[in-house]
Parts: structure tokens; sequence; C-alpha cells
């Protein structure tokens, strides 16, 4: 399947936040437990300024998932370590596409002299942790029980790649 990353711009709004709320809506992979409004898009520029940001276009240049990186924290004393969030259409994943994510957004925070990326996840998504492990991710502290979502309680798992 033939793929480009694009620098996520204000076209992007519609296509990001309703592969978003298709997370929130149907998974525990979003935390959200009311859809996102497309207003939202705004808060995601503000929040990933600085740090890479991309859309995932196909050939024709249709928007199939979207990822970015933003600060873990405020303080500069935090600067060496980002939080990425990446989602994929569903049909789109189990191809590689988000291995081609991961190292993407890899090469472009050591370029920021990141030296740690962050990820956190729900305990139930199993998918989600197994995919993170395999790329080069390591359980790096549990909250246990701090999440609800569906009348469901569950941990936040965060997860850590050095680089």
């Amino acid at each position: 399947m033939e793929y480009q990353f694009s620098k996520f711009s204000p076209e992007d709004r519609v296509p990001v936040i309703d592969i978003l709320n298709y997370y929130i809506e149907k998974t525990f992979s979003a935390y959200q437990g009311v859809k996102a409004d497309y207003d939202s898009f705004d808060d995601m520029l503000k929040k990933t300024k600085g740090y890479p940001a991309i859309t995932v276009r196909t050939k024709s240049q249709t928007v199939i998932g979207f990822a970015f990186l933003k600060g873990y924290n405020p303080s500069e004393l935090y600067n060496r370590a980002a939080v990425c969030t990446y989602f994929l259409k569903p049909e789109f994943t189990g191809k590689g596409i988000g291995k081609k994510i991961v190292e993407h957004l890899v090469d472009e925070g050591k370029k920021m002299g990141i030296n740690s990326i962050l990820a956190s996840l729900s305990s139930v998504n199993e998918r989600g942790i197994q995919f993170h492990k395999q790329n080069g991710f390591t359980d790096c502290g549990r909250f246990k029980g701090v999440r609800r979502k569906f009348s469901h309680d569950f941990d936040e798992v965060w997860m850590q790649r050095e680089i």
C-alpha cells in the first residue's frame, strides 16, 4: 500500500477528528468519553506546535490516520521527553503503517533533542500494548483504576521508548 506523511494543516480538521471520534466512541484507545468537536483540532495544533504532527494519506490524498508528538510537561526541565499519539482508520491497521509512523516520530524526535518518547495506553488495549512492545517501548508505570469508560474501570499504562 502506498501512503505518505504530510504536515498537519487546517484542511485536516474534519478527517483527523472523525478518526479520533471513531476511537472515542468504539474503543478504549482514546480516553475521552464524549466525541470531540471539530474545534478541538485547534487545541491539537497548539499542543503540537514545534513538534512533528502529521497526517497519513493514501496515494489519492485521502487521510487514513494521524500522528504527533507533544510536550510531556511544560517545564523546560522535561523538554527531552515527548508524548506520542497516533490513530489509523481501523481498516488500515495491521499493515505496517503504524511501525512507519513510530519510526518517523523517533527520527523527528531525535532531531529535536528528544531522548524519550512516552505513550499512555488503556490497560484493556492489549493490542496497543503489544504494538508498543514490538516497537521498542517498555513499561514504565501504571496508575491503577484511574480511568473509567463504558462503565468499566481500567488502568492507565505508561510506556517509554528511549531514543
